[in-house]
């Protein structure tokens, strides 16, 4: 039979050790509970709103959501923000962007939870590179500077027959720093595109 907890302890021991997001293995290591116990306490309070389930193993408390940026990072991972949502986070393009998309060296992904879009996709790991790490509510989140998330953006364009992006803020993108990522991913065309959309 599964240990009884109670929940207001539950939420306190979660809010006390500061663990916003979570997974099953994190609720038997803190209520001293078998893998049955947490599995039936996580879907008891997930019925019941106490916690919300942002994927298969991954769940939080609703009143104390981390924000979506850290959740991103979180969700797959290795993985860092970039591409358009990096590139209206840092102002490059006028364009508000409401999907929260990050790149991968692992298999293209693509989630929803918490009514928010978050889509991965995969890059070579020599060009998993390129990001800084921000602080937002006290917590943490990987972001591409303006430079990569603009040659990110570029890659899948180009890899799907798209024209580059038109609208965007020159100023805000070094060329030279921008061309020494489009050489990270072993694509001429990339390249030659890069240098005409920038030089």
């Amino acid at each position: 039979m599964a240990k009884l907890v109670n929940q207001t302890d539950f939420v306190a021991k979660l809010k006390a050790r500061k663990i916003a997001l979570f997974s099953k293995r994190d609720v038997q290591t803190l209520l001293g509970v078998s893998p049955v116990s947490a599995t039936f306490l996580l879907h008891r309070y997930t019925k019941r709103g106490i916690v919300v389930r942002l994927r298969r193993s991954i769940y939080a408390l609703p009143d104390a959501l981390p924000p979506d940026l850290h959740i991103a990072n979180k969700l797959y991972g290795p993985s860092y923000v970039s591409r358009e949502f990096a590139l209206s986070f840092h102002r490059v393009i006028p364009e508000t962007v409401y999907e929260i998309t990050s790149v991968t060296p692992k298999a293209t992904r693509k989630f929803e939870a918490l009514g928010k879009l978050y889509t991965y996709r995969r890059i070579k790991k020599q060009a998993f590179t390129g990001y800084t790490i921000e602080h937002q509510q006290n917590f943490t989140f990987r972001i591409a500077d303006a430079e990569k998330a603009f040659v990110d953006a570029l890659y899948f364009r180009v890899l799907y027959g798209q024209k580059p992006m038109s609208r965007f803020d020159k100023k805000k993108i070094d060329p030279a720093k921008a061309l020494k990522y489009a050489k990270l991913f072993g694509n001429r065309r990339l390249v030659a595109i890069l240098k005409q959309t920038l030089l």
